[in-house]
């Protein structure tokens, strides 16, 4: 038997909605859960965290890229590969030091969020995506970066666009590795 040419795209969409509502009604449950919205957010955190540390071997298997020489390339990698990939959006990115360790990724649309309107006014303070800070971050430490992941800005919260922020945390010549 043969398959229609459209199928896998279809069947991938179908996957994103259903990975979309399902994560909807994981934080709907965890905020019945957890009084305080720092207890949810540390919750997805972790969450996230789990789930990039195991991410990253699909990711380097399925994507075949090469080693990232800088944090401004392995920044692009999660935005362009990483990102489309898994999420089908892809960030654009921006350097915002001078030293160059700290990057944002900056979503025109987050599919995370296709579902939701507002976060209600008792959760002002709930990051509702902060699984995909624990997933870079995860992902990131499996390939011997140390990063700090969160959001900057958030559109559920009003900002104009979604931003999450990402610092790398050693500098360039630390993680060289010196032979005796």
């Amino acid at each position: 038997m043969s398959r229609s040419p459209g199928r896998k795209q279809e069947n991938h969409k179908i996957s994103r909605e259903l990975f979309v509502l399902t994560y909807g009604a994981l934080v709907a449950q965890l905020c019945k859960d957890y009084e305080k919205d720092e207890d949810v957010n540390a919750c997805l955190d972790r969450m996230g965290y789990s789930i990039g540390i195991r991410l990253i071997d699909d990711f380097l298997a399925r994507s075949a890229v090469k080693k990232c020489r800088s944090y401004s390339e392995t920044t692009d990698m999660i935005a362009q590969v990483a990102f489309k990939m898994y999420l089908g959006v892809t960030p654009s990115v921006s350097c915002s030091s001078a030293t160059g360790n700290e990057f944002s990724l900056i979503l025109d649309k987050n599919p995370l969020v296709d579902f939701v309107e507002e976060l209600p006014v008792e959760r002002a303070s709930l990051c509702y995506c902060n699984l995909l800070c624990g997933v870079i971050r995860g992902a990131l430490e499996m390939v011997h970066l140390a990063a700090e992941v969160s959001f900057l800005q958030d559109r559920l919260k009003g900002d104009a666009v979604t931003e999450i922020g990402i610092t790398f945390l050693r500098k360039p010549e630390d993680r060289k590795h010196r032979r005796n």
